[in-house]
């Protein structure tokens, strides 16, 4: 494999699955299963802790009344920590949740690379680094959850054309990676022009693109691209232009996780997307943020009955106010596979 810049990403790299109109709207469950670390502090190897794992029953419970199985994509410091592994493991093989991959790069051997914001995103390490450390993470899953992990979700989002190729060449079958609307340039991907519809990718066999769902929500939101792209521009930070639009009711990027985005707006986000024609929705967020005081979304527990609580109201509305059923990223890919979906 050789080396692609992270820029060489295009929407049309993915070919659209077309789902018709009629169909009823699909939510499935992606939760980043990670360590606990300071989002803010420089990369470190050491911070591994993931005694958040211990409170993954209560998501359990939650959504087992909406007949939701969570797709736990897992890192390594969980993948090769005994207790988690055992837990999740247990989980998976009772048929109560699926289990996917999910790489950080700074925590995941080899440890070759020099750590930092660059280094953070896997597909700025070179193709034979990206795919060593993906393979040794597939391998320690199924080593310790004795589950063959079938989606995979890069850490930061750090997906590219690099990252595409190695899922291929390991036995992939569903790429999470893909934030639409999200920009980490220069030192990261970007998803510009992107959608939040799922699309097929691969050069000897089909894999499934099934994007975060992210999207503009306000009275501009048909031009929200171009002008939150607008609204960002540095010369513009000191007088808050994106609070401004989004207080205002102009426009507001928001995206279906409880993680720092409303109930209220997450409703507000699954009506236009829906209006837009989008089917499959994917609400995600972080294990830690299970556990009071590991991320900054749930620092007490009265902040965690509420993100939990805000977790089962959204899916009590997607079953009924949406007219919306459970799935999987598995059986997305298993489902339009076999409609035969262009």
């Amino acid at each position: 494999m050789t080396r692609m810049n992270t820029t060489d990403l295009r929407p049309s790299f993915f070919r659209p699955v077309a789902i018709p109109a009629a169909e009823k709207p699909r939510l499935f469950v992606v939760v980043d299963t990670e360590e606990e670390f300071d989002w803010e502090a420089p990369f470190s190897r050491e911070s591994t802790s993931v005694t958040a794992i211990d409170e993954v029953d209560r998501l359990q419970d939650l959504l087992a009344r909406h007949r939701l199985l969570p797709t736990y994509v897992v890192d390594y410091p969980v993948a090769s920590t005994k207790a988690s592994a055992e837990r999740l493991g247990a989980y998976a093989r009772r048929g109560e949740c699926q289990i996917g991959a999910h790489l950080h790069p700074w925590v995941s051997p080899p440890y070759t690379e020099t750590l930092g914001q660059h280094a953070s995103f896997a597909c700025n390490l070179g193709a034979e680094l990206e795919l060593d450390k993906i393979r040794r993470l597939k391998q320690a899953i199924e080593s310790a959850l004795g589950v063959k992990p079938r989606s995979y979700k890069a850490g930061r989002y750090g997906f590219g054309p690099t990252t595409a190729e190695i899922l291929e060449s390991l036995d992939f079958d569903i790429d999470l990676s893909v934030n639409p609307h999200m920009d980490n340039r220069p030192i990261g991907p970007s998803f510009e022009g992107f959608a939040a519809t799922p699309g097929w990718f691969g050069s000897r066999r089909r894999l499934l693109e099934l994007p975060c769902t992210t999207g503009f929500v306000g009275l501009a939101r048909r031009v929200g691209p171009a002008l939150h792209r607008a609204a960002s521009a540095v010369w513009l930070r000191p007088v808050r232009a994106i609070g401004l639009l989004s207080r205002s009711g102009t426009l507001n990027k928001v995206m279906l996780s409880p993680e720092g985005n409303t109930l209220g707006e997450m409703r507000a986000l699954t009506r236009a997307l829906l209006r837009d024609g989008v089917r499959t929705f994917a609400l995600t967020f972080h294990s830690p943020s299970l556990k009071p005081g590991c991320t900054r979304y749930v620092r007490t527990a009265a902040d965690r009955a509420g993100f939990l609580s805000t977790i089962d109201q959204y899916c009590e509305e997607f079953m009924g106010r949406f007219g919306g059923v459970p799935a999987t990223p598995a059986d997305l890919f298993d489902e339009f596979s076999q409609d035969g979906m262009p």
